[in-house]
């Protein structure tokens, strides 16, 4: 007799739990090496394509470091998934290997700034990555000192281990710290680590490279660190069509020969390509299309596995942000995509969406707030990656405006924010109706 479980389920209803997980091995028979389709996986250099200048540039920078001298501070910025991680710690990794060769006492450390809340916490992060990098200790607490004592155990590390010393920031932008400083963390971090070597606190050499998504950050560098930092910048563009080809063609190797059907990877990378072209996006629409011609066992990957896999990304990644936002943000999104879905270009114009944000606020009972905050908050959410904002002009004597362009299909958008109960009582009809109005529909 089959045991029951106190849900009244039998065990032998999937058999055993072994039994499961081979029968699912035996049907995994389309991806070979699962690592080449993490987006973030550092590949070989022989998989890095479409970035030649880039590569380049950086090169160049940085190559000084195996003569023993200081590189410059370098700033790459661009679009999320454009290769700057890539070709930075790619390029580091060569030097690195170069300089040990030479017996430099050359060091990379990596640190991302997204859930780096203070200038201090950003600083101990330093400290304990330069002394897991060495086999060292971090030789003061984390909390309930100055912040001095921070920088000075971080010195002490970088001067007992290395010649020279590269600090990648990614994401510096995120690291904002307390709001009622003068200047951002991030700032006062360039300052602090862009000067210490032209102090006596440092011996070794240190170069810093910043990178971030926000093109205009530097406008929010303050002065003192300006002027100490002075980066050389490399500007990383969007990938198009033909580069995210070329892109997961040096990955079709994740998959066993005659698993990827002729049309799979040129759509996955039309479909990145219209959406920022983000290589990781490329990268995780293959790697999801081919979980889901696994799933339903068959024996290749096909053109309608991409195509559901591309609903399946932009609706988790639409889901993933909108289930932190605020309210307000939630009304002012719902607003301008349901523009951008009756414009049929994926643009809404700020004027109609404003309007339609009215309606909203008004048939819901919610806070109404000014055009200029329904405008800044609408900003606010570049920073997601779902809009991007350009200024428009009416003409000469009539006015500007802003033009919200959408990453993300706005309908999905639509979908993803109606599972709020909150917008339940929002009649999709007369909705409409407002809409087109604005449109002169």
């Amino acid at each position: 007799m089959p045991t029951e479980h106190s849900s009244g389920e039998s065990t032998e209803s999937i058999g055993s739990i072994k039994n499961l997980i081979l029968e699912q091995e035996e049907a995994a028979n389309l991806i070979k090496k699962r690592s080449l389709l993490e987006p973030n996986e550092i590949v070989d250099e022989k998989r890095i394509v479409g970035r030649d200048i880039q590569l380049t540039n950086i090169t160049q920078h940085l190559r000084v470091a195996i003569g023993n001298e200081q590189p410059p501070n370098l700033f790459l910025y661009g679009p999320s998934g454009t290769g700057k991680s890539l070709i930075i710690n790619a390029v580091c990794k060569n030097i690195l290997e170069l300089c040990e060769s030479r017996d430099i006492r050359f060091g990379v450390i990596q640190m991302n700034c997204q859930n780096v809340g203070t200038l201090g916490s950003a600083v101990y992060e330093l400290a304990r990555k330069v002394a897991n990098d060495v086999g060292a200790t971090v030789e003061v607490p984390e909390h309930g000192i100055p912040n001095k004592k921070k920088w000075r155990e971080l010195y002490r590390l970088i001067n007992e281990h290395y010649d020279t010393i590269v600090f990648i920031l990614d994401e510096l932008d995120m690291l904002v710290g307390r709001r009622d400083m003068d200047e951002p963390a991030f700032s006062r971090l360039l300052y602090q680590l862009s000067r210490a070597g032209s102090t006596d606190e440092i011996t070794a050499q240190v170069s810093v490279t910043a990178i971030t998504n926000d093109t205009r950050m530097m406008e929010n560098v303050g002065s003192r660190a300006l002027s100490s930092f002075t980066p050389e910048d490399v500007h990383f563009s969007d990938y198009d069509a033909s580069q995210l080809r070329e892109i997961l063609q040096a990955r079709r190797d994740a998959f066993y020969e005659s698993a990827l059907s002729g049309d799979v990877i040129p759509l996955a990378a039309a479909f990145a390509a219209q959406t920022n072209g983000d290589a990781r996006k490329a990268i995780d629409l293959l790697r999801t299309a081919g979980s889901l011609a696994e799933k339903a066992n068959v024996d290749s990957v096909r053109e309608t596995h991409i195509r559901e896999a591309q609903n399946k990304v932009e609706r988790n990644r639409v889901l993933e942000v909108t289930r932190g936002i605020s309210t307000q943000k939630k009304l002012c999104l719902f607003a301008t995509a349901a523009v951008a879905c009756e414009t049929g270009t994926g643009a809404a114009k700020s004027p109609a969406g404003y309007v339609v944000y009215q309606y909203l606020t008004d048939t819901l009972g919610s806070t109404q707030y000014h055009q200029e905050t329904y405008v800044n908050k609408m900003k606010e959410l570049t920073t997601y990656s779902l809009v991007e904002t350009e200024r428009q002009s009416q003409g000469p004597h009539s006015g500007s405006y802003l033009e919200f362009t959408f990453g993300e299909n706005p309908e999905t958008i639509i979908e993803t924010l109606q599972k709020d109960s909150r917008f339940n009582n929002v009649d999709e009809n007369e909705l409409r109706v407002v809409v087109n109005a604005q449109l002169g529909k």
